[in-house]
């Protein structure tokens, strides 16, 4: 009944969806997928709990198109072994990589993906002079009589997002293929055909936002073929189902599930070889893994003991996102920012503080906050450094990363100590002032003097901010988290209370047209 009733909400069927394949065991094939979910695992046990309640009327998958092991609490406390295990219990068919997965050491997320136990298939992640990608490009596997291949595409902006993970001593040691990597795809596309696949189903980790890197979901359906749909993640985007047509003028189906699973993506391909794709909210799905569930107890338990306890009261709710729901984070200033770069500021002493958008994770609402709630706040494993640089390169910073207003970008820097206009028409950024900590006034940035900015070390050693303070000479190294650093400014400096201070943003940042 389960089954019935989902496929009565199924999407249009696809262009994509010609007749050349006939599943011939007449029986329908269920694709169930999910993408940056980071950490938020209460989904896990739906996501397994629907795959076996559809098991019984057709042949079903479940597969991962990345951003699991961190963004969230669970993630952020046992360096991705809490996700991992809860993984592990639901027997996925295939995962591919998401560039959060390379917050870690390689050689640590090689011992993740080896726990979780599933095939792992990425076909543009490469050692340096390497001939074969460091994971198998793709695997098919067997629906009855049909052979369904399964791609994985990782984004090269990984490599600037994640740099660190990407050498060892100071040398590079792998790529992400980034200048051919639509055709390193199609490559993998054209092995899986010739070994039978008869669909072809790409694990994307691409999204559809323009980058630097000039590889995007869309882009690659439109510069191969051979694709019959891609299972897109990265841009948390919610996409029930879009149509791109190939090289050869033929439609590929793209979608994705949002993040958090706020949805499980369902792809059906009927016996008669249609596809269809639909969404479906997880909070409505009533199935549940009995075996999924207990590792999720049991990791919930184990975290307890350790995110229980109570930080502070907030009298104000902490934003990360808009009226519309977009990150702001991301392209202007928010409340929350404010207070994670006010922390940083004081617990470094340094002049100013800058936060990337995109390393502040999750809004709260007004009341107490735990420990858990700071760490699902601020997740990563990075800890608080202070550079020193000049006024100039603080303007070129400013410049860089506020290029790309109006649209989201996880390099925007949040700021503490620092005020200034960004113009998008001619991306200009000027009134850059500087707070003196003498006279607590604010003064006209000077770009020859030398000034001390604290902010995690992700964004200096490579990934934040376009890589700007990459060679900034770093002048104190904390062995503090950042979101200790959080947790000592909310007790020690606030003294337990978050007040109507932060109600709003502080006006730190002025974004004109």
């Amino acid at each position: 009944m389960l089954f019935a009733a989902l496929v009565l909400i199924v999407a249009q069927p696809s262009l994509a969806a010609s007749k050349k394949c006939k599943n011939s065991a007449k029986q329908s094939i269920v694709i169930l997928y999910e993408n940056d979910v980071h950490c938020a695992i209460d989904g896990y046990q739906k996501l397994a709990g629907l795959r076996d309640a559809i098991a019984d009327t057709a042949f079903v998958a479940v597969v991962s198109s990345g951003d699991y092991v961190q963004g969230g609490t669970a993630g952020a406390i046992s360096r991705g072994q809490y996700v991992a295990d809860i993984m592990r219990t639901v027997d996925y068919d295939a995962i591919a990589l998401g560039n959060h997965e390379f917050d870690y050491p390689v050689t640590h997320v090689a011992k993740l993906l080896k726990h979780i136990g599933a095939p792992v298939v990425c076909a543009n992640f490469y050692a340096i002079g390497g001939k074969k990608p460091i994971y198998a490009p793709y695997i098919i596997k067997k629906f009855g009589k049909t052979k369904i291949a399964f791609v994985g595409a990782l984004t090269p902006t990984a490599f600037y997002t994640e740099t660190s993970a990407f050498f060892i001593n100071d040398k590079q040691v792998y790529h992400l293929c980034e200048k051919d990597c639509y055709e390193v795809i199609q490559a993998a596309v054209n092995k899986a055909r010739k070994q039978g696949a008869q669909y072809v189903v790409i694990l994307s980790h691409l999204g559809e936002d323009p980058n630097q890197t000039n590889v995007e979901s869309h882009g690659l359906a439109a510069n191969t073929s051979g694709i019959d749909i891609i299972l897109d993640g990265h841009t948390h985007s919610v996409i029930p189902h879009d149509t791109v047509l190939n090289k050869l003028g033929q439609p590929v189906i793209i979608t994705e599930t949002g993040t958090k699973f706020i949805n499980i993506g369902k792809l059906l391909i009927t016996p008669d070889g249609r596809l269809t794709t639909q969404l479906l909210p997880t909070k409505e799905i009533t199935a549940v893994s009995p075996r999924v569930k207990e590792a999720t107890d049991e990791v919930k338990q184990q975290m307890n003991e350790l995110t229980q306890r109570v930080v502070c009261h907030s009298d104000v709710r902490l934003r990360i996102l808009n009226a519309q729901g977009k990150q702001q984070v991301r392209m202007g200033e928010t409340n929350l920012g404010d207070l994670v770069c006010d922390a940083y500021r004081a617990y470094a002493g340094a002049d100013i503080a800058l936060a990337n958008g995109g390393g502040i994770r999750t809004e709260k609402h007004a009341g107490d906050l735990t420990y858990g709630d700071i760490a699902d706040i601020l997740p990563y494993d990075n800890n608080l450094w202070v550079v020193e640089v000049t006024g100039a390169t603080i303007k070129e910073l400013l410049r860089k990363n506020c290029y790309n207003l109006p649209v989201e970008d996880g390099s925007f820097p949040q700021v503490s100590g620092l005020r200034f206009t960004a113009r998008i028409s001619d991306h200009s950024v000027f009134d850059i002032e500087v707070l003196n900590k003498e006279t607590n006034q604010y003064e006209p940035l000077d770009e020859n003097k030398l000034y001390t900015i604290a902010t995690i070390d992700y964004c200096i050693t490579g990934g934040g901010f376009y890589d700007v303070l990459k060679n900034a000479k770093v002048v104190k190294r904390f062995d503090i988290l950042y979101r200790d650093a959080l947790v000592h400014f909310l007790e020690k400096d606030l003294g337990g209370r978050i007040s109507n201070d932060y109600l709003e943003p502080q006006g730190r940042i002025k974004i004109i047209p």
